[in-house]
């Protein structure tokens, strides 16, 4: 139910804690509103909004009594009209309460309860013609989120955003996990841990905890025909909201009426309860496409960490990894073990030379001499694997675009049933090419590219094929509306222990789980068996246990889930590589049952549609035993635990294959003891016994 406040004038004053008792009761009286609160479905979340001495629009949040946002304005700028930022008064509020349960077509819970209470609030200038906004917050259990609703009005017809002013204040102690925002390799960055004064300009999410044990992530949901943002620290514990601008300088380019992304924060006592929120999904809009029976999770391998490791080229040439014959022979390693698809990369004309600046030459429709596109298809048709599609642009995206009915016709018509794209361009090297031939270049993380990404998913959907973008928009729930979009990369995934300087540290899969994975599923692509594939010594390695990577399935969430490495490493160690084959792609459910961030984490899904459940825990660089309860299986039932953990001696640095694959019987009343070495971790297979 709404209720409506509606806008009095008799000029009668109350003081506030009366005036929030009227709000909350739901009584009308006459007489500007001064402020308004609303509350978590459970009462420990409080966001309440006033107004300054100047007519600036300001909020608070209290989180079981302790204020975890200081006061914080609101409001935006624009270039050619007053901005929403002074002289506005509270003319209306209206609450209301939602209460249901919707179902994923695919996803780390099937069902999501979406409960939230409402608050939406209606701003407007004392001058005439009014300036006027609205922001509507909801807040839920596990979290809140805000977002501005511009309705049409005269003087505001096309406006040029040029400063969103929307801030949070944080309170003066804290330890924050971030990555830079605004450099050039995107977000894929080591995450950095420390005080708030070590941050300049970070991207989100943004993950911090307060000394009381409060954690807290700030995000946004719903990223449509606005610019993303990163947070700037423009005072000490003060970030604003900065909107990553157009080549020409403007922030946003729109016109009324038009609503903001949700501004969130996701909110929880401890760890792990950030591992169980909903609340991005839940502030996004329900699925847009129809009947998604098409869109397919599952898992897959391919010729891709070959390349990194420069077992074979994506250009042609002797050492060129997407032939015809190479590409058989991994579909026949799939079908052998169960996999759904084979990626191939480097199959079309356009990879010889420097790649990385071969944007203006790329075809999406050539193929090189040595790959037959018709035959590679039938052959994996036969065999019940697909072909999972490439298409590189180097950042150029009216090359890209040009192409995009033709290509994507071409895949259709093949049956190939999703597509990995790529923008491989420093950040702000985006290219595109206006109507007179002048080319702009952009951030990958701006309007332009919000909206080409999200246009290329609505492109790939009418052929019925899926999406997944590496060097993409950052994850911001629309997968829920576009369900096409699988999964994207947006995090310094498996590639960089392949040649980055340095590769990704222990804590690394310690610290995504309650940063970049609370956005959404990454194609991180686990899996390699071959951790020492340069040597012991060598610098480029993989800085896991080998039963750590068994892990990462359970603990890094994506529907579509790679197996990384070469077939030939896999045939070396069948034992360990039997969880893989196992390990489904999506799940009923998903409970995040313990952990510390850059510490460790515990995981635990149940197989969409069966009854086994998997485990996944691993910790950063300091061996450690963790004590798991089972207390989430049925009560009752038997259950045989399929064992993969370190043994005894298992170091990443000096012993990582060192793993022990072991049986025993249990119930929900039982814990299993998981002892982890250094950068180790365990992946169990709960499967009931009749």
């Amino acid at each position: 139910m709404i209720t409506d406040r509606p806008d009095k004038t008799s000029g009668i004053m109350y003081s506030y804690s009366l005036l929030l008792l009227v709000l909350l009761c739901g009584m009308i009286f006459p007489g500007d509103v001064i402020g308004a609160e609303v509350r978590s479905p459970d009462g420990q979340i409080a966001f309440s909004i006033d107004i300054g001495a100047s007519g600036t629009p300001r909020y608070h949040v209290h989180y079981r009594g302790e204020e975890i946002i200081r006061e914080s304005k609101l409001g935006m700028h624009f270039a050619s009209q007053h901005g929403f930022e002074y002289d506005f008064t509270i003319t209306r509020t209206r609450t209301g309460t939602t209460d249901n349960t919707w179902e994923q077509p695919w996803g780390e819970r099937r069902f999501v309860r979406d409960h939230h209470n409402e608050l939406l609030v209606e701003f407007a200038a004392n001058e005439r013609p009014k300036r006027r906004f609205k922001l509507r917050v909801r807040v839920f259990n596990d979290g809140l989120g805000f977002r501005y609703e511009v309705p049409r009005q005269s003087r505001y017809r096309n406006v040029n955003i040029v400063d969103e002013l929307t801030e949070f204040h944080l309170p003066g102690e804290a330890t924050v996990w971030w990555t830079p925002g605004r450099r050039f390799n995107r977000y894929e960055y080591i995450y950095q841990s420390g005080s708030l004064d070590g941050i300049e300009m970070a991207h989100t999410p943004m993950t911090v905890r307060l000394p009381s044990g409060v954690h807290m992530s700030f995000h946004e949901a719903a990223l449509v025909d606005y610019a993303a943002y990163v947070l700037d620290q423009r005072r000490p514990n003060l970030f604003e909201v900065n909107l990553t601008p157009w080549s020409d300088g403007v922030r946003v380019k729109t016109g009324t009426p038009f609503l903001t992304p949700w501004r969130t924060i996701q909110i929880s006592p401890n760890a792990a309860g950030l591992l169980n929120s909903s609340l991005i999904l839940n502030l996004n809009e329900p699925n847009a496409l129809g009947d998604v029976s098409w869109v397919k999770p599952g898992k897959y391998v391919g010729i891709w960490w070959g390349m990194h490791i420069r077992t074979f080229t994506w250009s042609s040439g002797p050492k060129h990894g997407a032939t015809t014959e190479n590409t058989k022979r991994y579909m026949d390693f799939a079908a052998e073990y169960g996999f759904d698809g084979v990626l191939v990369e480097g199959w079309n004309i356009g990879w010889d030379g420097d790649w990385f600046f071969n944007g203006d030459l790329f075809s999406f429709t050539e193929t090189y001499p040595d790959f037959d596109l018709q035959e590679v298809t039938d052959y994996g048709r036969e065999l019940g694997v697909r072909l999972i599609g490439h298409h590189e642009t180097s950042g150029n995206v009216t090359n890209y675009e040009k192409q995009w009915d033709e290509a994507l016709a071409l895949y259709e018509s093949v049956g190939v049933g999703a597509v990995k794209t790529g923008y491989v361009a420093d950040a702000g090297d985006i290219k595109w090419v206006d109507r007179n031939g002048v080319a702009h270049f952009e951030w990958h993380d701006g309007q332009f590219m919000v909206d080409h990404y999200l246009r290329s998913v609505k492109k790939a959907a009418e052929h019925k094929i899926g999406v997944n973008p590496h060097e993409p928009i950052k994850d911001t729930g629309l997968r829920r509306t576009y369900p096409n979009w699988l999964t994207r990369e947006g995090v310094r995934g498996q590639e960089f222990n392949a040649w980055g300087d340095p590769p990704n540290p222990p804590e690394h899969t310690a610290i995504i789980p309650y940063t970049r994975m609370l956005a959404g599923p990454a194609d991180f692509t686990p899996g390699v068996f071959n951790l020492t594939f340069q040597g012991m010594e060598s610098k480029q390695r993989v800085q896991t246990t080998l039963a750590k990577q068994l892990a990462l399935y359970v603990v890094l969430y994506s529907p579509l889930q790679m197996a990384a490495d070469l077939p030939e490493n896999y045939e070396q160690r069948l034992d360990a590589f039997q969880f893989i084959v196992d390990v489904p792609a999506d799940w009923e459910e998903s409970i995040g049952l313990a952990g510390e961030i850059g510490d460790y984490v515990v995981m635990a899904r149940q197989e969409r549609g069966g009854s086994d459940w998997y485990v996944g825990a691993l910790t950063d660089e300091e061996a450690r035993v963790l004590t798991v309860p089972l207390s989430f299986l049925d009560a009752g039932q038997r259950y045989r635990a399929e064992i993969y953990r370190d043994g005894s001696d298992a170091h990443w640095k000096d012993n990582p294959y060192d793993i022990v694959i072991e049986q025993q019987d249990v119930t929900a009343a039982d814990k299993l003891q998981l002892p982890l070495g250094a950068s180790g971790g365990a992946a169990i297979r709960l499967i009931p016994v009749n």
